[in-house]
């Protein structure tokens, strides 16, 4: 599986940014897709992730409320909507593909390029 990442950008806080994670490859052998970010100088973390296919989705407490993860299957492609934005949300974020549900890295096995977030105050 390969996956491709775009939409980052620089943005004022309280701004809005939507990111797209567009898959290629041997697609259905990854019914998850999702999203981790990673600031400079600490750990990678969980943002939020979907199940292609029945639509279940799983979000850090940190975004709930203001990020929304959503899927296109017939592009292949995963979004994440960013409202009401944060300086502490400006990392890198990477989106990934696997086979579990859950909020740690182990449950996936393919990562894309990440996409740098940079939110001003």
């Amino acid at each position: 599986v390969q996956l491709q990442a775009s939409g980052g950008g620089l943005v004022q806080a309280g701004g809005s940014l939507r990111l797209s994670c567009a898959a290629s490859g041997r697609t259905f052998s990854s019914n998850v897709m999702g999203w981790f970010r990673q600031a400079p100088g600490k750990e990678r973390e969980f943002v939020a992730a979907i199940n292609r296919i029945y639509g279940n989705t799983l979000y850090a407490d940190s975004v709930k409320g203001r990020f929304t993860i959503s899927r296109d299957n017939a592009k292949n492609t995963v979004y994440l909507q960013m409202i009401s934005l944060k300086p502490e949300d400006t990392a890198v974020y990477y989106c990934a593909a696997g086979v579990l549900l859950i909020k740690r890295d182990t449950g996936f096995n393919y990562w894309g390029q990440g996409t740098q977030v940079t939110v001003s105050s």
